[in-house]
């Protein structure tokens, strides 16, 4: 039987400073919300003099009522390593994003408990029924949201978060698609991904979450049931039944069903995008190509409708026409989630479980980035996120698949370059005006740039002086790699538009022999400028290692370094080298980035040991850092247990050297799994 972990406990310097911060932040509140703010005040057992207040963060917990919320704070109340204070009253928050109001619940102990939420103004109203529904289905998102096993910025700036799953039986789950039906029409008010612009009936943190219950649980029929009832409603939920039909292998019924709801609405990009990655994912570009087509035509202020159609001419090899669409992809302003503002607490205090946890796991949540070599912090791909992170993406994979020389040699075919730009300048006067020169296909070429120039700054390149090794030790051993071409600057649209304020001015209209030729956006321009750092550092790496394994000499690194070459090489589709770097990262110590690395490589590769091997250790590690909840590795047990069978899953977790308790934890995720697939019609 496993113990319930310890629970973390921030020290304020202020008594209800934490209070005070939380409502000060509610109007600038964007998403869901931050998690959940418990905040206890406690006293000396002989004293009543002196009050102190602590709080902690937490996901997961049923909001469903006044009474659940109170309950939790119940728990609370007895604490294994502070016998000298009580808990004397608990404050329990829980945003509402529906209504823009924090929900509270405070328990005076013992005593009474009150209910009642606090507007963005800071005024009181009264919590009803209603109010209380939304709470309940933000709670629900909101786990799911923050449950991104801290590898997420905002995560790792809050400090003691608990995460529990607020799902664990078909009870719950009924409770779940009952309040997200019921509110499903709201669905757009909470706002959406980083990479939509505009959140619709479709596209919201709402339909997110069903899909990723849906996709972590393998709950397929209770997906399609909720679905089906939503589309007699409004035909557009067409495209999330479909997609849930793909995904639970009943393909005829999505294929029939997509090509019933296109022709009711024949332009909504939704179910056209659908349709697209359906095709495309089958061999069928050619077919998916002018579906995609569509689908820009009818939204072309999306990214997600450029970006597949980008995707799609790389799958026909058409190089350059997936440069032209990439260079059209609207580009938006990353929005993170909504993170707690807290005051600086007076201590932290975070215990460990009361069983010792293994060791290498304890040590594993400080980097010391004083240890990485200055080139391997600037890195800057490392840091892209929404629409430029999937833009890099896709320009990874071209040159994955044609190489950098090639790459280059068609971005100098389709863009106009910076030289011939200033040559030309000193030609006569021409007719031609190539920022008007649009992608010779039935697609709009709206761009719709809407990105700060900070998201995108430009790329401090690399001068020749610097050092063109990773090991400063090793200059007299390590030949100069085999260089890596730098890119030339293109011309950037705003270099063009900014001598003149008519865009078809006679300064514009200097081109001749590119008059077929765009103007690269200044962020796509920028991206090729990373990717060139990406490469030039991954090459120097590898003539490194292969050098000192030709002399015999050991190649060292810091675990922090091996990290991030391991994702060095994960973003330049180069798996056997990533997991390399990140099996050497692990031999120094644990890392949950280098871990899930590990994972991924051995469920490819479907080595079964290995992978129950990686998942004890990683569902160990989310423990200690009191998370009970993980859809990623529920979703990897649930795919094990359909294809190995739990009998074989559990004997093979039973098997490992690990201490019993560590291994009742992996029991308990298997076993939640089972239990799922065991009950309706889902199993």
């Amino acid at each position: 039987m496993v113990t319930a972990p310890a629970v973390p406990e921030i020290y304020e310097d202020e008594l209800h400073s934490a209070i005070e911060a939380r409502a000060e932040s509610l109007q600038t509140l964007r998403e869901l919300g931050p998690p959940d703010l418990v905040h206890l005040i406690k006293q000396p057992i002989k004293s009543t003099t002196k009050q102190v207040g602590v709080y902690h963060h937490v996901t997961g917990i049923d909001a469903s009522s006044s009474a659940s919320l109170a309950a939790y704070i119940n728990t609370l109340t007895y604490s294994t390593h502070d016998k000298q204070h009580k808990v004397v009253s608990g404050l329990y928050c829980c945003y509402n994003a529906f209504s823009r109001l924090d929900m509270r619940v405070q328990v005076y102990i013992p005593g009474t408990v009150e209910s009642y939420c606090i507007d963005e103004r800071g005024d009181k109203r009264v919590a009803t029924d209603e109010l209380w529904l939304e709470t309940y289905l933000c709670s629900v998102l909101r786990a799911y949201s923050y449950a991104d096993d801290g590898s997420g910025d905002t995560i790792k700036k809050i400090v003691g978060v608990r995460r529990f799953n607020p799902i664990t039986s078909t009870e719950s789950e009924h409770k779940f698609l009952d309040a997200a039906e019921r509110l499903f029409f709201n669905g757009w008010q909470l706002g959406s991904d980083p990479e939509i612009q505009v959140p619709n009936l479709v596209s919201n943190h709402l339909t997110t979450g069903l899909l990723d219950y849906i996709h972590t649980t393998g709950r397929y029929a209770s997906g399609i049931n909720l679905f089906e009832k939503l589309r007699t409603r409004d035909p557009e939920i067409s495209s999330l039944l479909a997609r849930v039909y793909i995904e639970a292998d009943e393909e005829v019924k999505a294929v029939q069903l997509l090509h019933e709801a296109i022709q009711e609405l024949p332009m909504d990009y939704s179910l056209l995008d659908c349709q697209a990655e359906f095709v495309n994912k089958k061999g069928r570009s050619d077919l998916a190509l002018e579906i995609a087509k569509r689908s820009v035509v009818s939204a072309p202020s999306e990214f997600g409708t450029w970006a597949r159609l980008a995707e799609i001419y790389v799958s026909l090899e058409q190089w350059d026409l997936a440069l032209l669409t990439l260079n059209s992809c609207p580009m938006f302003t990353y929005q993170d989630k909504d993170a707690p503002r807290m005051p600086e607490p007076q201590r932290v205090f975070l215990p460990i479980m009361p069983e010792a946890v293994c060791d290498e796991i304890e040590d594993s949540n400080v980097d010391d980035m004083e240890l990485v070599h200055p080139t391997l912090r600037k890195l800057h791909a490392a840091g892209f996120k929404g629409t430029f992170l999937k833009a890099y993406v896709i320009l990874t994979e071209i040159t994955k698949k044609i190489g950098w020389d090639q790459l280059l040699k068609i971005r100098s075919q389709v863009f106009v370059m910076e030289e011939e730009y200033r040559q030309e300048k000193t030609q006569p006067p021409q007719s031609r005006n190539a920022s008007t020169v649009a992608l010779r296909s039935p697609t709009p070429t709206t761009n719709g740039n809407t990105e700060e120039q900070s998201e995108h700054g430009d790329v401090e390149e690399t001068s020749d002086s610097e050092e063109k090794t990773l090991n400063g030790e090793a200059s007299s051993v390590v030949d100069v790699p085999p260089s890596i071409e730098r890119p030339s600057h293109t011309v950037a649209s705003e270099v063009v538009k900014a001598g003149s304020e008519d865009p078809s001015s006679s300064e514009q209209q200097n081109y001749t022999h590119f008059h077929n030729k765009r103007l690269c956006e200044r962020w796509l321009d920028n991206l090729f400028m990373v990717l060139y750092e990406d490469l030039r550092v991954y090459t120097i790496w590898r003539t490194e290692m292969a050098q000192f394994r030709q002399q015999q000499l050991l190649y060292k690194k810091s675990a922090e370094e091996w990290e991030i070459l391991g994702e060095l090489a994960e973003r330049l589709h180069h798996i056997d080298e990533a997991v390399e770097a990140y099996e050497n990262c692990l031999g120094i110590r644990f890392s949950p980035k280098a871990m899930r690395g590990v994972l991924k490589l051995s469920e490819k590769q479907h080595n079964i040991r290995d992978v129950c091997g990686a998942l004890i250790r990683l569902v160990t590690w989310q423990y200690r850092w009191y998370s009970e909840f993980s859809p990623n590795l529920l979703f990897t047990i649930r795919k094990l247990i359909e294809e190995e069978g739990a009998v074989k899953i559990r004997s093979i977790i039973q098997g490992t050297s690990l201490p019993q308790h560590v291994l009742d934890l992996t029991h308990q995720y298997a076993a939640l799994c089972a239990a799922f697939r065991s009950s309706g019609s889902d199993g």
